[in-house]
């Protein structure tokens, strides 16, 4: 076994192995050495794309420095070590309520692609996912997709709710990955940046990916026609170089978003409407749902705060409850 360990990133994620570029650009496809784990989370896949890793390679085969290099012929390594994250995106995972599943490391942004219709994107979903990229100091752009698909009523819906989450800091873009339009603008924003794309299932990710990367050439699908729903077509995440500069990591649709590891008395410092004006509450530990003096109770009563963006809150605050790690959002 060769005794050299090199640095290298994390960009493809299979389940069971872990494709890794080295800083002189080659390729070693990579399992994880012995019972390695994360210091202090207890995760489902503890190498994320997007990592920085230490590998040792197993055998001696020539390497390559092209992509092609992942359908077959690369050399084995092992990873040893995973460098300090300086951010990343986590969610509880779907199947073990205790555990997290880690989405991305490493990125300059998330981009959340949702959908006003075909299929809906449940703003409860919007907010837990802004709420656990605030705890994680991940700025967040959301993109609208599927704009050429809506009518009258839902374009001036969709209006509202860009107004709404423009007002609060975010990002927005609406776009139509199919017709090409409002494209230039999303282009710009992802520019030199590593950008995380994630979403429901059938919000045209894919579609968005294969616009910008055209060589991808990542598999898409039809809406479910019984439910409006999308079918998972990503199966793993797989990071992608822009043209120009930068790089998009593209993840498997999700159905919800169960956060992790928040507490009941964090909850509002994740919601920037919230933490701001509850800073005026009576009470320093108020818990917004029925104290007296309340500031967020009243805001909400006087339309300052969105009723929406509320009943998100109500619903995190459930969260300890392990019953809902399975619910949809």
């Amino acid at each position: 076994m060769c005794s050299v360990v090199v640095r290298g990133l994390v960009v493809r994620n299979t389940g069971s192995w872990y494709d890794v570029r080295t800083d002189e650009g080659q390729f070693f496809a990579c399992k994880v050495k012995g019972n390695f784990r994360l210091r202090g989370i207890r995760s489902t896949n503890p190498v994320a794309v997007g990592d920085f890793v230490e590998i040792k390679p197993t055998e001696s085969a020539s390497s390559s420095s092209s992509p092609d290099a992942f359908a077959s012929g690369l050399p084995t390594a092992l990873i040893t070590e995973i460098h300090d994250r300086r951010n990343y995106i986590i969610r509880r995972a779907s199947n073990l309520s205790k555990q997290s599943h880690i989405i991305a490391a490493n990125v300059d942004q998330a981009c959340l692609i949702v959908t006003i219709a075909h299929p809906e994107t449940n703003t409860t979903f919007i907010d837990r996912f802004l709420a656990s990229a605030e705890a994680y100091r991940v700025p967040v752009a959301l993109v609208f997709n599927k704009v050429d698909l809506y009518d009258a009523d839902q374009i001036r819906y969709l209006d509202a709710i860009m107004a709404l989450y423009r007002l609060l800091g975010y990002a927005c873009f609406a776009v139509s990955a199919y017709t090409g339009e409002g494209m230039d603008s999303l282009v710009v924003e992802l520019q030199g940046k590593t950008s995380l794309f994630s979403g429901n299932s059938g919000v045209g990710k894919s579609t968005l990916l294969n616009r910008l990367v055209p060589e991808a050439q990542v598999k898409t699908a039809e809406l479910s026609t019984a439910h409006d729903q999308g079918q998972h077509t990503t199966t793993f995440s797989e990071m992608f170089d822009l043209a120009g500069s930068g790089c998009i990591i593209d993840t498997p649709g999700i159905r919800g978003f169960g956060t992790y590891d928040f507490e009941p008395d964090e909850v509002s410092h994740y919601f920037r409407e919230i933490f701001r004006v509850g800073r005026e509450c009576r009470f320093g530990n108020c818990t917004h749902t029925h104290e007296p003096g309340c500031a967020v109770l009243k805001a909400l009563d006087n339309h300052e705060i969105a009723e929406s963006r509320y009943l998100s809150y109500l619903s995190m605050l459930e969260d300890k409850n392990e019953r809902k790690y399975r619910e949809k959002y």
